[in-house]
C-alpha cells in the first residue's frame, strides 16, 4: 500500500513523499532507521471531509532537469572527481534550481551511508525509471559509471527532441482547428440569430440551405449545453477505455491501423524500442532483461505484447529478430537491419542505426500529416464558412425578390 509521508532529515531539512508498505507503522519504523524523524504519515489515497487530498504528492522532476543532473555528473565523473565530490559540486552548479539541489542532497546522503548510486537514485521515489536505474547499475558494475552517465545523457536529448518534435508539430494544427470550430461557433450563435429575425418577418418560404443553416443555429443556441456534455462523456468514456488494459489494447491496435498516424505512432515507438534495447545491450545488460524493461517504456499494448511474446521465443532459442518478423507488426527494414545485427555480432550498433532511422522518418511522417491537415482543414473551414455566407446571401435574395 502506498503512503505519503512527511519528515525531517539529519541535515534539518524537510522532505516528503511516497513510499510502499504493509502498514504506517512499518514506514514510520523504516524512516526512523534512516535517520529520518517522521512528522506525517498517512495513505495516498486518503481524503479530508472537503474531499481534497491528504498524502503528499512528492513533485517529479522534469525529463530536462533529470537530463541536466546526467549530463552534469557525468561530466564530473569523466573528469576523474569521486562519486561524493561530483555530487557535491553539483548541488553548488545547481543552486539556482531548487528540486534538483534537494535531489543531489537526499542522494549525497544515501551515498555517504554506503549506498551505490542506482540504490540512492532508486530511494527518490518516481522520479527514476527502471531504464534509468539499470542502467546506472550496470555502469557501476562494470566500472564505467562516467561512460553510461554520458550515454544516458545522450538518450535523454534524443528521447526529449523526439517528443519536442511531435509535441510542436502538433500545436498548429490544435490552435487551427480550435480557431476553425470557434468561428462557426460564433456565426451560427450570433451571427445567423441576427439574420432569422428579419427572414421571419418576410413570411416566405426560405431555401433549403438556409433553413438547415437557420435550423442549425436556434439548436446551438437552445442545446449548446448538450455539445459541451458530449464532449466531456467523449472523453470520460475513452479515458475508461485507457485505463482498461484488455480495451486499451483493442484501440492500441486500432491506432496502429490508422493511415497515417499509424505510420507515425509504428515509427515512434520503433525508435523508442531499438534505442533503448540498444543503449541496454551496449552497456552489458543481458538482453532477456533488457527485453522486459523495454516492455515497460511501451505504451502501446500491442507492442508491448510482442515484446513479452519475444521474449518467450528468446528462451526457447529463437532470434530476436525471427521472433520480431513473425508477429508482422514492427517495420520489416526494422527487423532486417536487426537480423543483420545478430548475424555480424554488431546488434547493439544496428539497433541505435535503427533508431536515428526511424527518428528522421518519424520527422518525415509528422511534416507529411502536416502537409495534408493544414490545408485540409483552412479548406473545410472555408467551405463551411462560404456555405453559410451563400445561405445567408440566397435568403436575402429571395427576400429582395418578394419585397419587388
Amino acid at each position: 500500500m502506498l503512503f505519503a509521508y512527511k519528515a525531517v532529515n539529519s541535515l534539518g531539512e524537510t522532505e516528503e513523499g511516497v513510499r510502499d508498505a504493509v502498514d504506517e507503522q512499518l514506514l514510520i519504523a523504516d524512516l526512523q532507521a534512516e535517520g529520518y524523524i517522521p512528522i506525517r504519515v498517512v495513505p495516498a489515497g486518503a481524503k479530508s471531509f472537503l474531499g481534497l487530498r491528504l498524502g503528499i504528492k512528492q513533485s517529479k522532476l522534469s525529463q530536462k532537469d533529470i537530463a541536466l543532473f546526467t549530463g552534469e555528473l557525468a561530466t564530473l565523473l569523466e573528469s576523474g572527481l569521486p562519486l561524493d565530490k561530483s555530487l557535491l559540486v553539483l548541488m553548488d552548479l545547481t543552486e539556482d534550481n531548487e528540486r534538483v539541489t534537494k535531489l543531489i542532497g537526499r542522494v549525497l546522503e544515501k551515498v555517504k551511508g554506503g549506498s551505490t548510486l542506482a540504490d540512492a537514485l532508486e530511494k527518490q521515489a518516481g522520479i527514476f525509471s527502471k531504464f534509468y536505474l539499470n542502467m546506472i547499475r550496470a555502469g557501476e558494475a562494470g566500472g564505467s559509471l562516467g561512460e553510461v552517465l554520458t550515454r544516458l545523457s545522450e538518450y535523454l536529448e534524443r528521447s526529449r527532441e523526439l517528443k519536442e518534435t511531435v509535441s510542436t508539430a502538433l500545436i498548429y494544427p490544435a490552435i487551427l482547428l480550435i480557431m476553425s470550430l470557434a468561428s462557426l461557433f460564433v456565426m451560427l450563435t450570433f451571427v445567423v440569430p441576427q439574420f432569422s429575425e428579419m427572414f421571419e418577418s418576410a413570411g416566405k418560404a426560405l431555401p433549403v440551405s438556409t433553413q438547415i443553416v437557420v435550423g442549425l443555429a436556434d439548436w446551438l443556441q437552445s442545446y449548446w449545453w448538450a455539445l459541451a456534455l458530449g464532449v466531456v462523456l467523449i472523453t470520460s468514456y475513452m479515458n475508461l477505455q485507457m485505463a482498461d488494459p484488455v480495451k486499451k489494447k483493442v484501440w492500441d491496435g486500432r491506432f496502429l491501423k490508422l493511415p497515417l498516424a499509424g505510420t507515425i505512432i509504428l515509427n515512434k515507438e520503433t525508435a523508442n524500442i531499438t534505442r533503448t534495447l540498444g543503449t541496454l545491450l551496449g552497456n552489458g545488460v543481458s538482453i532477456l532483461s533488457a527485453l522486459v524493461i523495454v516492455r515497460e517504456t511501451v505504451d502501446n499494448l500491442v507492442l508491448a505484447e510482442a515484446i513479452q511474446d519475444t521474449e518467450e521465443q528468446l528462451k526457447q532459442g529463437k532470434n530476436m529478430s525471427d521472433a520480431f518478423l513473425e508477429k508482422k507488426i514492427f517495420p520489416k527494414m526494422a527487423m532486417q537491419m536487426i537480423k543483420m545485427g545478430e548475424e555480424t555480432g554488431r546488434l547493439e550498433e544496428m539497433l541505435l542505426r535503427v533508431a536515428t532511422i526511424y527518428d528522421k522518418q518519424l520527422r518525415v511522417a509528422i511534416a507529411r500529416m502536416l502537409a495534408l491537415l493544414e490545408p485540409a482543414l483552412i479548406i473545410s473551414l472555408g467551405l463551411m464558412i462560404a456555405g453559410i455566407i451563400v445561405s445567408i446571401l440566397l435568403a436575402i435574395l429571395s427576400v429582395n425578390d418578394l419585397a419587388f
